[in-house]
């Protein structure tokens, strides 16, 4: 039976910048928590990812492809994109 709730895993683990490795939701929202810091927690990549993670863990399996991409995206917020 597959993980439901909190526990249902990634397909590939997130790698965070510290290299920690975030293999379910509960994990990834954990460390979402710790590592925004208060004054970016309403910034809507965080709290889109929030949400992505809520919906996933509440909802069907088909959510976990969105809340992974919001998890990246929350995460690597700082950083400009080169083309």
């Amino acid at each position: 039976m597959a993980d439901k709730g909190w526990q249902r895993k990634f397909d590939d683990p997130i790698e965070t910048p510290d290299g920690t490795q975030l293999n379910t939701l509960r994990e990834a929202i954990a460390y979402l928590a710790k590592a925004a810091p208060k004054s970016e927690r309403d910034i809507l990549a965080v709290t889109t990812a929030a949400e992505m993670l809520t919906y996933a863990a509440e909802r069907e399996l088909a959510w976990m492809f969105l809340a992974r991409m919001a998890v990246m995206k929350a995460l690597h917020r700082h950083e400009v994109r080169r083309f």
